[in-house]
């Protein structure tokens, strides 16, 4: 039996190394084991792409509702009978739904939506609520590291922000507080690409200034989960976040999270989640920080909030709430052969 056919259409390539590609390839993955996939990456907002085969496609998943937006208008006009699914990402949720007219129109003519934390459905009128689901994003479980008997004690307390520099992520918090922490111990790493110049000037500035920050630049997705497992605290200080993949990634490798206090956030950690900071406020960060090196009981209660949350970031859990949306969607459940 020829399995469907679903076309993911994302708004970046493997080589930007952002959410949006790390989302759409492992769903990519993930459905696979159930109907064939085309995984189209787009290198701009244009929406220009070789539509000639569309005729063979049953159904299209499309991230970002104003980047991806000519790209699904296109595809609905070419295949006007085949259900589209829309992921909504932060910048649509929380920018481009109030004042971008295509990022409105995806939204309205999607057949189904998909948010990737529960706090998003409040940012979404009725109608699109109603055909709204929520999936987690998810990330492999990673042993926590344990120091070797060879080496020595413990000497850092090490934090790290994994993000690429641009104004969405406000890396400039965490450079700011790099000037207020004052204890020896703390070692402030910041992992990403400089997409903004001013960001990395700032950036190297900071570096030069204070000692204990370090801007490690871009790495590879596999070697920034190995360097995330080694650290005793993240930060994730974005301004906005549909479902920040980092905070999975954290969260399945042992590692608690200090996060700004935006809806984003909130509906990953959870409403009572203890490591908060007001966003763009870097002497609270860097007061949170602190008090996690410092305080066993304080680090204790982030872990244990964080391990509680684990589940909901599961590879498994995401993968099975995919394929039930696409199953459903497309009438499949039933008359595919499973893959063990």
């Amino acid at each position: 039996m020829t399995k469907p056919h679903i076309l993911i259409i994302s708004p970046a390539a493997a080589k930007a190394n952002n959410g949006n590609w790390h989302t759409a390839s492992r769903w990519a993955r993930f459905l696979r084991r159930r109907y064939r996939v085309t995984l189209l990456a787009q290198a701009s907002d244009s929406g220009v792409i070789d539509a000639g085969a569309w005729h063979a496609v049953d159904a299209c998943i499309a991230l970002h509702a104003r980047r991806s937006a000519a790209a699904l208008a296109a595809f609905q006009a070419a295949r006007p009978l085949a259900p589209t699914v829309l992921l909504l990402t932060g910048t649509d949720l929380y920018r481009d739904l109030d004042v971008d007219a295509a990022a409105q129109r995806s939204v309205r003519t999607a057949t189904r939506l998909v948010v990737l934390q529960q706090a998003a459905l409040a940012r979404l009128d009725a109608a699109a609520r109603a055909k709204a689901a929520v999936i987690y994003q998810s990330a492999p479980a990673l042993k926590p590291w344990t120091r070797p008997l060879q080496q020595q004690p413990q000497q850092h307390f090490n934090v790290t922000m994994i993000g690429h520099l641009r104004a969405e992520k406000d890396p400039q918090t965490f450079m700011r507080a790099a000037a207020l922490i004052t204890l020896p111990s703390v070692r402030l790493n910041h992992v990403g690409t400089a997409l903004d110049p001013d960001l990395a000037r700032q950036a190297r500035q900071t570096q030069q200034a204070h000692a204990h920050y370090h801007w490690l630049g871009p790495m590879a997705h596999a070697a920034a989960r190995q360097h995330l497992k080694r650290q005793q605290l993240m930060v994730i200080a974005s301004a906005m976040e549909g479902g920040a993949n980092v905070i999975c990634e954290a969260v399945t490798s042992g590692v608690p999270v200090a996060a700004s206090d935006i809806d984003g956030n909130r509906g990953m950690l959870g409403e009572d989640y203890a490591g908060y900071f007001p966003f763009g406020d870097a002497a609270a960060l860097a007061r949170l920080i602190e008090r996690a090196a410092t305080e066993p009981a304080f680090y204790a209660q982030l872990r244990r909030q964080c391990e509680a949350r684990a589940p909901l970031f599961a590879p498994a859990r995401e993968q099975s709430d995919l394929l039930q949306l696409m199953d459903n969607l497309l009438g499949t459940a039933s008359g595919l052969q499973h893959a063990p």
